[in-house]
Formats: structure tokens, sequence, C-alpha cells
């Protein structure tokens, strides 16, 4: 089985002029607080969305936007980006394609699996409990760097 590390660029300030430029982008992207630690039951991440474009037309872009504004419907990201502000980062899932020979469906939710696993529960904003695919059924393991979420960013 092969074993690969993920880890994450530099955060953005989750700001329509960052967003903009991910039009067209497919891949996953993860937003998380700028300051407060979300206490999950095995230990506290300012993670609280993972979520995935799967095509050009939904873009990350297209899909930040639609967080940003409200008009995803997902409340907990437009309360917290008011209230806190919000930082994210993502994988382009075109520099993935090597190492993930399975959907992007299928690596959003090998993401959150894992997440539930290191954190004892799904990321705060992610409303889904039900995914596709279990981390046993891929021959690949992804050793994800949730560390990076722990702490305040300066």
């Amino acid at each position: 089985m092969n074993q690969y590390k993920i880890f994450f660029d530099k955060y953005q300030e989750f700001e329509l002029k960052n967003i903009k430029s991910l039009m067209g982008i497919c891949g996953l992207y993860l937003i998380f607080l700028k300051k407060t630690e979300i206490p999950y039951p095995f230990r506290k991440s300012r993670l609280v969305y993972i979520g995935m474009s799967e095509k050009k037309t939904n873009s990350i872009g297209k899909r930040l936007s639609g967080h940003y504004d409200g008009t995803s419907g997902n409340e907990g990201l437009v309360n917290y980006r008011k209230v806190e502000g919000l930082y994210f980062t993502y994988l382009n899932f075109e520099m993935l394609k090597r190492i993930w020979k399975y959907r992007i469906e299928d690596l959003e939710s090998y993401f959150i699996l894992d997440f539930l696993k290191e954190y004892g529960v799904y990321p705060i904003c992610n409303n889904k409990s039900g995914f596709e695919i279990k981390k046993h059924d891929v021959p690949v393991t992804l050793d994800i760097d949730w560390r990076y979420f722990e702490k305040e960013r300066k």
C-alpha cells in the first residue's frame, strides 16, 4: 500500500479578492477560523469545513463565492465569517491525480472520514453524514497534516 503525506499551501483570507483566481479550478478546499479552536471530542481544531469542486463550471472559486455570500445555504460559514473571519486553503485535484485514482467525491469523503477519526466528529459546518467511500476501500494511505489547522495563524 502506498502512503503519501498531504501538506497544505499557505492559507488565504476568506475574501472575494482571493477567491476569484480559483475560478475554473477543481479540488478540495478547507475553511478554518482565524483564532477560535473548536473543542472537538478528541482535540481542538480551527477547521470548520471541508468541501470540493468536481467540475470547472462549479469550481473552487464558485463554491467559495457561494459560501462567502451565503447562496450555498451554509449559515455557519456566513456567520463565522461575519463574527471572526475565516481563512481557506485548497488542494488542486490535477496535482493529486498522480496518487489518487478515484473521483474527487471519494477524496472529499476520505478527508472527512479521516477528520472524524482524528477529532471524533465531522467538521462543525459540514452537514453530511453519509459517505460513499471507506478508507479501507482504497489501496492508498493519505497522511493528512491536520495540525496545520490547530494553532492560531499570525
